[in-house]
């Protein structure tokens, strides 16, 4: 950000989003790692105080599934984990600008609204970082996530 502007650590104050701790790593990897000028998260869960808060795949009308209004909750969710990996690493001060960010969604047959469910992710990113937030997206049905989540989300940004 220039000095002209608030800081993201202020944005996220107005805005009354507490940044998470950062979701602990649940194998041999880092929550984020800095290349150059690049920070790349790992995956992140929708994960809440170190559980994870939805299960299932995502689905418009089957019981006993994830509803896509609650798989977009979710999704938010995972990007603030990511948001706070970021921070953990740099600082989310340093954030120039946020570059990509990629969606899985677990998804039971049939169901083709991954990107409305990872619009949960990039809704939020746009609210915090405005114009430095617009990304490229990839919003992916998958099969299975690890411990049944519903979403996983990983973001790439560029930081100062």
């Amino acid at each position: 950000m220039s000095g002209t502007q608030q800081s993201w650590t202020q944005r996220l104050a107005d805005l009354g989003i507490e940044l998470p701790k950062v979701v602990a790593p649940l194998g041999v990897y880092y929550p984020a790692v800095r290349s150059g000028n690049m920070v790349y998260t790992s995956g992140q869960l929708p994960m809440v105080n170190g559980e994870l808060t939805f299960h299932g795949k995502v689905s418009e009308g089957a019981e006993g599934v994830i509803k896509p209004e609650q798989a977009h909750e979710a999704a938010r969710l995972c990007a603030l984990n990511a948001v706070a990996a970021i921070n953990g690493l740099v600082g989310i001060d340093s954030l120039v600008r946020v570059v990509k960010l990629v969606g899985f969604v677990a998804s039971a047959p049939g169901f083709t609204g991954q990107p409305a469910v990872i619009n949960g992710a990039s809704d939020l990113i746009g609210e915090i970082f405005g114009e430095a937030g617009h990304h490229a997206r990839s919003a992916v049905g998958v099969a299975e996530l690890p411990l049944g989540s519903p979403v996983e989300v990983e973001m790439i940004v560029e930081v100062a």
